[in-house]
């Protein structure tokens, strides 16, 4: 088979694209290229991405989309149809777009990864400016694709309720989990040094958005400070992330705290999150959704105890390994917070069983199920 990927979100492999589709992608191709030397692989880059050695294989052919460059000017007629005209000249047996949209003017097999929806459901979670995307591209790509990739039972349920889809055109492949090599002790006593973070911190990695929900564990947090001073003052909440869109009332509600430490570190680099989810006492994601759910299986890996939401997709990847708590209550987040802080006996039970969760995840895994997804796709 000819089998062509668009690789456009891969920018950055030298640190394995460690957030989104960019990482998605990077560890998908990377484990395909493992696992099947028999087959062509044609990947597809643009002009942004300058280093192709490390994917270059005896049956791996680099293309790069011409003109990418000035997409800017015309970005429908290059998304969509100038790229399809080279896809065409590629004669593949089967194309995969992991980015939940595809070239609406290529005409051969598709499979199409979906990796959430939640603008459906709630738009008011995301910039305005994405009406085309939302009423076209994306129904139409999901409409026109010959398979589709789910990465989450969560995710299968939202395409077949909102696009009215069939079971059998959807497959549901878990993303897969790379334990990054530990940072050294150096490295974390100098990260720790540099954010004040103590002995004991509770620690919220993500982009600082509406959907993470972060005001609510701020409340939760300094609620359960104020029911128990004495037990609990020695323990700071780390809150470390871009600011995204209307991140505003995140910072408003770490200056309105009263009774605990809470801290934004801001962006911080990949080095400095290792070393952080390293040391941290537990990692809490109240988010209100999401199509999988990386940040929490990442801290599980670690062996980090877990705290996340009872919704969407987080069951799924938590399972029984960490405390799933009700995002829409600030109460429930603290009873969570308050169950697990409650001895050594139960950090370390949780810990135990985050490690042995997050084994469950394999990128090696989640390239042999796709590769059976293309085989499908290309009859």
């Amino acid at each position: 088979m000819r089998i062509g990927i668009d690789c456009r979100t891969i920018l950055n492999p030298k640190y394995g694209e460690k957030a989104g589709v960019g990482h998605y992608t990077y560890y998908l191709v990377k484990n395909l290229l493992k696992i099947d030397k028999k087959n062509q692989y044609i990947l597809f880059f643009d002009h942004r991405f300058k280093d192709v050695k490390e994917l270059q294989k005896k049956n791996v052919e680099i293309v790069r989309f011409p003109w990418s460059e000035y997409k800017k000017y015309m970005p429908l007629g290059y998304s969509h149809y100038i790229i399809a005209n080279v896809l065409a000249k590629a004669n593949l047996d089967v194309f995969h777009a992991p980015a939940n949209i595809m070239p609406l003017g290529y005409k051969k097999p598709t499979v199409l990864t979906v990796h959430d929806l939640a603008i459906y459901q709630n738009p008011e979670w995301f910039p305005p400016k994405q009406k085309f995307s939302v009423k076209i591209s994306v129904p139409k790509s999901i409409g026109k694709a010959k398979k589709i990739i789910a990465i989450s039972e969560s995710t299968k349920k939202s395409l077949i309720s909102q696009f009215n889809l069939t079971d059998g055109k959807i497959k549901v492949v878990y993303e897969g989990f790379t334990k990054e090599k530990p940072c050294n002790n150096k490295v974390i006593k100098r990260t720790l040094k540099k954010y004040k973070t103590g002995e004991k911190y509770i620690l919220f990695l993500g982009t600082l958005e509406p959907r993470k929900n972060v005001p609510a564990l701020i409340q939760a947090f300094d609620n359960l400070v104020k029911e128990n001073y004495k037990k609990y003052k020695d323990y700071q909440l780390i809150i470390a992330g871009a600011k995204g869109w209307k991140y505003e009332p995140i910072i408003k509600a770490i200056k309105e705290i009263k009774y605990s430490r809470v801290r934004y570190l801001g962006y911080i680099s990949i080095v400095e999150k290792m070393a952080l989810l390293s040391k941290a006492t537990c990692f809490v994601f109240p988010t209100l959704w999401e199509g999988f759910g990386l940040p929490v299986l990442e801290a599980m890996g670690f062996g980090i105890p877990v705290i996340t939401s009872n919704i969407s997709s987080l069951p799924e990847v938590v399972e029984k390994a960490g405390i799933l708590v009700n995002p829409e209550k600030s109460e429930s987040i603290k009873a969570g917070l308050k169950k697990l802080l409650s001895n050594k006996a139960t950090l370390k039970r949780y810990s135990k069983k985050a490690k042995q969760q997050a084994k469950k995840f394999s990128w090696q895994k989640c390239a042999k199920e796709t590769f059976k997804i293309y085989k499908e796709a290309a009859i």
